[in-house]
């Protein structure tokens, strides 16, 4: 049965890696809170800003084109969907300061720019 041993094929085993279990941090649980809040402020934002005034002034042209074919909703919801569950990604992974990073972006760059175009 030496043929279905791996040691005898390739040598000496691989070693087994296994990372321990991230430990839950508060700083990670409330920079991941403020990142999903930031994803949904700015989609319901942009939503109201995009009916309101139509997709010209959506800025991320990804998004436009997908407003054009897939509608307003579901394309929010998708790229809403997809940003966020990448943000709970980095989170599991432990990368907490991308992810602050990444929730002070989106309320400078996106949050921010449709409160005042929408409330002043």
């Amino acid at each position: 049965m030496a043929y279905a041993d791996p040691r005898a094929v390739f040598g000496t085993a691989v070693p087994q890696v296994r990372r321990a279990q991230p430990h839950r941090s508060l700083f990670g649980i409330v920079v991941l809170v403020a990142f999903l809040l930031a994803q949904v402020l700015d989609g319901a934002f942009t939503y109201v800003g995009v009916r309101a005034f139509g997709i010209s002034v959506e800025a991320n042209p990804l998004l436009a084109v997908l407003m054009t074919h897939l509608g307003h909703g579901p394309a929010l919801m998708t790229a809403k969907l997809v940003a966020g569950s990448l943000g709970i990604g980095l989170h599991l992974r432990g990368t907490h300061v991308a992810v602050a990073l990444l929730a002070v972006f989106y309320i400078a760059a996106a949050v921010l720019p449709w409160t005042l175009m929408l409330f002043s």
